[in-house]
């Protein structure tokens, strides 16, 4: 019998939450389309692992920060059914906001937000012609809170979730979704190298006692691109253990 194809594109899916969005949404039936920028290795294992459980996938090495290249990679796709759309692709360079210089404010910011939302923008295009799709953006915890060192980080990830309370009402009467998922402090290579005594500090300030995993925002984000979430939009879902400030 033949079924219905469905495409979702995750930026950033070769590793950490992106992987485990890629593999959560391949579960849930769709073809995987991921994008890498420095690690093609990792992107590889990825497909190899979706591929090896029974889905599809495939990588695609892709800047979201180049604004030209994201537009060509998505006349791809125009006439492929891209259901669903993960923004997750980011980078950090931190530093106390006196001493941030310009370039490192402005490579996050092309990146998180100004990359997030070419990305948006066009597979928009894609959904609202066929008149159904979800577009769901990573923001972060700190995006709602603020974090020291981080001022280009959160101001993109603040930025996002403007981004995507605007779109949501911009998209709603195409039957576009768009909704973002706030991760806390979650298990990633980043965190995993801090020292004992700050990851018990930080766990401690979380009602549940602990780290979150990537698994735990996956399982969020495959709620959000499924047909459970029809009538969700414009919200932020967060993944944070009770974590609020």
């Amino acid at each position: 019998m033949e079924t219905t194809r469905r495409i979702a594109l995750v930026t950033g899916g070769s590793r950490g939450i992106g992987k485990a969005c890629a593999e959560a949404l391949a579960r849930d039936g769709f073809e995987i389309i991921l994008t890498y920028v420095s690690k093609p290795e990792g992107a590889a294992e990825v497909v190899a692992g979706i591929e090896a459980a029974g889905g599809k996938a495939r990588a695609v090495k892709l800047d979201v920060g180049d604004r030209p290249a994201v537009a060509e990679f998505f006349k791809t796709l125009k006439d492929e059914p891209l259901h669903v759309l993960v923004n997750n692709a980011g980078i950090t360079k931190d530093g106390l906001l006196i001493r941030m210089k310009d370039e490192d404010f402005d490579h996050v910011l092309d990146v998180n937000l100004k990359g997030a939302f070419t990305c948006l923008r066009e597979a928009a295009k894609i959904m609202a012609k066929r008149r159904g799709g979800r577009i769901i953006n990573i923001s972060s915890i700190v995006g709602q809170m603020g974090n020291p060192g981080q001022a280009n980080y959160v101001a993109a990830k603040a930025g996002l979730i403007g981004m995507t309370k605007t779109a949501a009402r911009e998209l709603g009467s195409r039957a576009v979704t768009v909704n973002a998922v706030a991760p806390g402090f979650i298990e990633t290579d980043m965190t995993r190298d801090l020292p004992a005594d700050i990851k018990e500090a930080m766990a401690k300030s979380i009602p549940l006692g602990r780290f979150g995993s990537s698994v735990d925002v996956a399982a969020a984000v495959s709620f959000l691109a499924s047909d459970a979430a029809a009538y969700v939009t414009g919200q932020v879902l967060a993944v944070n253990g009770g974590m609020y400030m």
